[in-house]
């Protein structure tokens, strides 16, 4: 089944692409979610349009982005965390507390566009996270996870 993508979907698409997937996932997920229409001829006609007048919009956003990439780049993010015995943490660090971190320093960021390796952190240290700004700009965003000071 055809489908064109309304919204961006985790592990499938961007919004505005247009994939194939099995029908029942289009039918019974997508469809009735609201992530995507049937990719009709006319709907792909309407698509096209679409995607030239946003053609000029898209290279602004994409300027933007990589502004914003060069600008995480000279941050020293370092999170602070209870720690147990050695260098374990207790509970783990995520990519929500990377958000909170960088939201801190006046960058707001969604945690979903940031993913933390492994998806959470166990370990005190140096980590790196991707932070996705656009579809086209990816960029790596190092920070640190430090022990709390004890009460």
């Amino acid at each position: 089944m055809e489908l064109i993508l309304k919204k961006d979907v985790e592990n499938l698409g961007f919004a505005d692409d247009v994939v194939e997937v099995k029908n029942g996932y289009g039918r019974n997920y997508l469809i009735p979610q609201g992530f995507a229409v049937l990719a009709t001829p006319s709907a792909k006609k309407v698509l096209s349009e679409t995607l030239k007048q946003r053609a000029f919009k898209e290279k602004k956003d994409i300027e933007d982005a990589q502004k914003l990439a060069k600008k995480l780049g000279g941050f020293e993010i370092k999170i602070s965390a209870k720690v147990g015995t050695g260098d374990k943490l207790f509970g783990s660090v995520s990519n929500a507390d990377v958000a909170e971190a960088f939201a801190k320093e006046g960058v707001e960021l969604e945690k979903k566009f940031i993913t933390v390796p492994g998806g959470t952190i166990k370990r005190l240290g140096q980590y790196e996270a991707s932070v996705r700004l656009h579809r086209e700009v990816v960029t790596p965003v190092a920070f640190e996870i430090i022990a709390q000071a004890k009460k």
